[in-house]
């Protein structure tokens, strides 16, 4: 069985095998190996409530094979952005452009530096091995994040973002970051994106123009990337959308990829997630599946299992049972295609 379940220290072998076959342009896991240890002990002390500050929770999760103890994949939830750490993107605008004596009536697109996004709740590196993908195994490490917030909604923010990778080639070179973000910060993509995951992005505030950006003074080739993801990221831009999160035209500034969001209790898991309790011995009805956690964020564990739901009940097997280490009478959340009433 896959289960997806709050990452430990112990995870770090596992976690840098996955953060190298992620490949190039995958902030997040684009971090020295010291970094990327360091990451998950952070994890861990959000985890066992040590860290009391929201914006210092960073949530990360594994993909496990109960089988095996392999670890396939990982997804992270950051409580909220933007606070003590800017969150930057480019915003893009409209401008209306008019002149009666030349006869002119046009649109004109910019995009401004901004920090829009302050206090809200980030999901984000999503990542599943070549060997883990099918059967649902994606689905899982991405639902397995919002089954995570509702666990504890208190301590999330009122809106949900996630930052898309864009389009980079083979090498890892990003045609949007040459031609807009490389001229003010004179550095390699590569350079730019660690800094930006291991500081406090105060270089961009430093470096980047406050000025707007005019779209159509860049090149063809930069403006077709702009809001575009890399093609490892389309399954999970859809499974964004699926949830709810919108793209409204807000960007990366160093590879130009999408963001999306919407409110927080309009994300579909979220509002059509339910507590129920452990039945305890079979209910009547037939058998659904379904996405399971065990409902706690300490020890946080979420599954796809074949349930029995009833009224405020649900039968598990004794497998799922043990995969979430819950017993009968202990409560769990639960979410299917179908709200169960």
């Amino acid at each position: 069985m896959l289960v997806v379940r709050a990452a430990r220290s112990g995870d770090v072998d596992g976690f840098l095998k996955l953060a190298g076959a992620a490949g190039p342009g995958f902030t997040s896991l684009a971090l020295p190996d010291d970094a990327l240890a360091a990451k998950l002990a952070a994890s861990e002390a959000a985890f066992d409530g040590r860290l009391s500050d929201p914006c210092d929770c960073s949530y990360q999760l594994m993909l496990e094979d109960t089988e095996t103890g392999a670890i396939l994949g990982t997804s992270a939830v950051k409580a909220m952005v933007g606070i003590k750490k800017p969150y930057f993107d480019f915003k893009i605008f409209t401008f209306a452009q008019a002149s009666k004596e030349a006869n002119r009536r046009f649109d004109m697109d910019a995009m401004l530096l901004v920090n829009d996004f302050a206090g809200s709740t980030e999901v984000g590196s999503l990542f599943v091995s070549d060997e883990a993908r099918g059967a649902g195994a994606g689905s899982l490490t991405a639902k397995a994040r919002y089954m995570l917030v509702a666990s504890a909604r208190e301590r999330f923010g009122k809106r949900i973002l996630s930052e898309l990778r864009g389009v980079v080639d083979e090498k890892g070179d990003s045609i949007f970051f040459e031609h807009v973000t490389r001229p003010f910060f004179k550095m390699s993509f590569e350079e730019a994106d660690r800094l930006s995951a291991a500081t406090d992005n105060q270089f961009i505030l430093d470096l980047m123009p406050s000025h707007l950006i005019y779209l159509d003074l860049l090149p063809r080739e930069a403006r077709a990337v702009i809001g575009k993801t890399h093609p490892h990221g389309v399954n999970a831009l859809r499974l964004l959308e699926a949830e709810g999160l919108r793209y409204e035209r807000y960007i990366d500034i160093f590879d130009g990829g999408p963001l999306v969001s919407c409110g927080t209790d309009e994300v579909r898991t979220i509002r059509d997630s339910q507590r129920v309790s452990v039945a305890d011995g079979p209910l009547g009805g037939g058998r659904v599946r379904a996405l399971v956690s065990n409902d706690r964020i300490g020890d946080f564990r979420c599954i796809y299992a074949d349930i029995t739901p009833g009224e405020g009940a649900a039968a598990l097997s004794p497998e799922a049972c043990r995969a979430l280490d819950v017993t009968a009478g202990e409560p769990v959340r639960i979410w299917t295609k179908d709200t169960v009433s």
